[in-house]
C-alpha cells in the first residue's frame, strides 16, 4: 500500500457519466480518493451516503471526493442515483487503479481466504502527494476524521 509522501499514482479512467479522468485533473485542489469493495451493498452504501452528506463542508474546505471500486458503469449509474450521491465514482474494472494504490489484499470471509479490495483512503494535497491515508478503514466516525485531517492540512 502507498504511504504518506508518495504521489498519487498516474490513473486513467471514465467515471459513471462516461467522462474520461486523470489523477492531473485533480491537482490544484485536495481530493480525497476512498476505495470500498462493491456498490450497492450494505458497508459500502454507509460510507458513500456518510460522504455524500459532507460534500458540502469537504468542497468549503477546497476538496474534491472520488469513490473507487471495481464495479462497472452502469452498476455506478444505479448506485449514484439510488442514493443521489454528488461525487464522481470512478470505474476500475479491471483493478489498476486499485493495484497501484493496493488496496486488494487478501481478505477472508466464513473462513475463505480471497483478494478484494480493502475500505481504504487516501487524502491527497493540491500536489498530488498523499498526506494522510486510512487503511482497513472502519466506517463509523471514518468521514469525521478525514474532515479532521484535511482541515488542519487546508490552514
Amino acid at each position: 500500500m502507498l504511504k504518506v509522501g508518495d504521489k498519487c499514482p498516474n490513473f486513467k479512467t471514465v467515471t459513471e457519466a462516461g467522462d474520461i479522468v486523470t489523477n492531473n485533473d485533480y491537482l490544484g485542489n485536495f481530493l480525497i480518493v476512498y476505495f470500498y469493495p462493491k456498490d450497492l451493498t450494505p458497508g459500502c452504501t454507509i460510507e458513500s451516503c456518510a460522504f455524500n452528506e459532507k460534500y458540502e463542508e469537504i468542497k468549503s474546505l477546497g476538496a474534491e471526493i472520488v469513490g473507487v471500486s471495481k464495479d462497472s458503469i452502469a452498476r455506478h449509474i444505479k448506485f449514484k442515483e439510488k442514493h443521489d450521491l454528488k461525487f464522481s465514482l470512478l470505474v476500475d474494472e479491471d483493478t489498476a487503479i486499485c493495484n497501484d494504490f493496493g488496496v486488494i489484499q487478501e481478505k477472508s470471509m466464513f473462513g475463505k481466504k480471497y483478494m478484494g479490495i480493502v475500505r481504504s483512503t487516501f487524502l491527497i494535497d493540491p500536489n498530488g502527494s498523499i498526506i494522510e491515508l486510512w487503511p482497513k478503514v472502519k466506517i463509523s466516525g471514518h468521514v469525521d476524521e478525514v474532515i479532521k485531517s484535511l482541515t488542519a492540512h487546508s490552514k
